[in-house]
């Protein structure tokens, strides 16, 4: 596949996690403070519908019951429109909520947005990386370089063991 010169998140656990307000594919405008006293798993993932971002989708709504029994939410942001979500969302029945970052900020804020390389392409693109955010706001956990196929199962894993 493809590299990527890029920075790991400039966040660390610990930190408060920024805040933001964002429009999901349901249409309603969602904010990680909105679920205080929960914890929120939010995903970064670069596109819909490619084979790496649909795994970890699938994987993500396969735990999703054991995940929310734990008290977690999870929330998936791409730069991706919120047609294309509402699409992704249907055709492989997810359900938690994506939100578009259409302008990137949020992935900015994060510190997922970074120059990859595929083929000796540059180009710019969300960094597959997840945030457990604990249930006062603080970065309890950063999972870079994320493998979709295992992500949703590492993530379940670690929420059973600091529930």
């Amino acid at each position: 596949m493809g590299e990527n010169k890029c920075h790991k998140t400039h966040l660390k656990e610990g930190e408060k996690a920024p805040n933001f307000t964002l429009t999901a594919h349901t249409g309603e405008k969602i904010s990680p403070k909105q679920f205080h006293g929960k914890k929120v798993v939010l995903y970064f993932y670069p596109k819909d519908n490619t084979p790496g971002c649909t795994k970890e989708a699938c994987g993500f709504r396969d735990e999703h019951e054991k995940i929310e029994g734990l008290r977690a939410v999870i929330l998936g942001v791409s730069p991706d429109p919120l047609e294309l979500h509402e699409k992704f969302v249907k055709h492989f029945n997810l359900p938690f909520k994506l939100l578009a970052d259409d302008d990137q900020s949020v992935c900015k804020k994060y510190g997922v947005w970074a120059e990859k390389n595929m083929y000796g392409k540059k180009y710019w693109g969300v960094v597959r990386t997840t945030f457990v955010i604990d249930e006062g706001g603080v970065v309890e956990k950063i999972y870079h370089d994320v493998k979709p196929d295992i992500h949703a199962n590492e993530v379940l894993e670690y929420l059973k063991k600091n529930a």
